[in-house]
């Protein structure tokens, strides 16, 4: 029944000129709060326009003079609403409608819609008047769009750009006292928040102020091996081996040689000494962080896994059933990672320099499966092996991924997560 939902059920409605990144804003609070465990979904208009009547519309189409054109749009809005709201009515938790919005009247509308439902709404603006901004991001991702495939570059972002001009004509920006937005002011420039209350709006306040798409490298990995690691045991608080030793050599010498020549690399480490001492050949004061400290084994820490099954065969048939959902006895799970990263994640975020992480293996898996938007339950699964460089570089709409094996080689024998 409407009204009867968990209290975090939320509605995130976009609001923007085309061009400025609300699309992008929105699929990267989705990712964010898929990875938190809020089941998020996006629902973009400009899809359901693409798939229902093509994608090659004129710029014409969306002029407000064209009324054909103008209920066409609306009535797909309408749908993608609809389809929002059977979802969350389904079990969804926070819904994403990426449309223009551009008008007080449109969102009068959404409002009423979702009230209906006992839902409430929160839109997030992107504003920006900035034209280096603007011509950027539509000839970075617009003009890749599936609206002009084979289409002659200059040809198509005059297109666009008289597109832009029909939404300007009729754009009211968020000004409404009584409403809850944010307001992202030119990339971050300013941000504004109007009536933000409850556990998820408040959240996204700090990751809404840094986003940014400058190319860096984000560079993932292990540290060298440690005595635990060639013995196959979990967790501790270990020395590297000779191996290890070797590796953070070969490490060094990798982001010497990859690191942009003008950009100090930042290089964040664990508090354990085996992530501190692979990184002494780059730096002698690494960013140490304990959020990136190992999942903790509780009661098993220091034992190897074949201690485990044999001594403590409960634990290690729950573990197996629910890698991700598991907490060992007086230690952590997966889930419990997930969370204590977030503020690693927000300041990620923030970086606009190469950053090197040098942490282990569950931490890893969990970070990297917020950065290729990989489900949080997938993350036991997700390999990071030993000597091994994951390199990630933010895109638009994703993560451009390398990976690099470094020497020495050594069997990895699965210890630490």
């Amino acid at each position: 029944m409407p009204g009867e939902r968990d209290k975090a059920t939320t509605v995130l409605s976009m609001v923007g000129l085309p061009a400025r990144g609300k699309t992008y804003i929105g699929r990267r609070v989705a990712r964010y709060l898929s990875w938190l465990g809020h089941p998020t979904r996006v629902f973009n208009v400009g899809s359901y326009r693409r798939r229902q009547i093509g994608a090659s519309q004129p710029a014409d189409f969306f002029a407000p003079t064209n009324k054909e054109g103008r209920q066409v749009l609306h009535d797909l809005a309408m749908t993608a609403l609809d389809d929002m709201l059977a979802w969350l009515r389904e079990g969804g938790e926070v819904g994403i409608f990426d449309a223009t919005n551009s008008t007080k009247e449109r969102r009068r509308l959404v409002e009423e819609r979702c009230r209906k439902e006992g839902l409430p709404v929160v839109f997030i603006e992107s504003f920006c008047n900035d034209p280096g901004v603007i011509e950027a991001n539509v000839r970075d991702t617009k003009l890749k769009s599936p609206d002009y495939v084979d289409m002659d570059p200059d040809a198509a972002a005059q297109d666009f750009l008289r597109r832009i001009a029909h939404y300007e004509s009729m754009y009211e920006t968020l000004d409404d006292p009584n409403q809850s937005y944010i307001k992202i002011i030119d990339v971050g420039r300013q941000v504004i928040l109007n009536r933000i209350h409850g556990y998820l709006p408040a959240r996204l306040a700090p990751l809404l102020i840094d986003l940014h798409v400058s190319p860096r490298p984000i560079w993932l990995t292990r540290h060298g091996q440690s005595d635990y690691n060639r013995h196959g045991r979990i967790g501790g608080d270990p020395e590297l081996s000779p191996a290890g030793e070797e590796y953070a050599k070969h490490l060094a010498e990798f982001v010497r040689k990859n690191a942009p020549r003008d950009q100090e690399v930042a290089v964040w480490t664990s508090t354990l000494r085996r992530t501190i001492h692979t990184a002494t050949k780059i730096t002698r004061s690494p960013r140490t962080w304990r959020a990136l400290d190992e999942i903790d084994a509780g009661v098993c820490d220091g034992m190897t896994y074949d201690q485990v099954r044999i001594e403590m065969p409960d634990v290690w048939a729950a573990r197996s059933a629910d890698k991700f959902r598991y907490r060992y006895p007086r230690g952590e799970s997966y889930e419990d990672v997930i969370q204590r990263l977030d503020p690693v994640i927000i300041q990620l975020e923030r970086q606009r320099s190469p950053t090197l992480v040098i942490a282990h293996q569950a931490v890893l898996r969990a970070i990297y499966a917020y950065l290729m938007d990989r489900p949080p339950g997938e993350c036991p699964s997700i390999s990071v092996p030993l000597h091994t460089v994951i390199q990630l570089t933010p895109t638009a709409y994703g993560c451009e991924e390398k990976r690099f094996a470094l020497p020495p080689y050594v069997e990895d024998q699965g210890a630490g997560g």
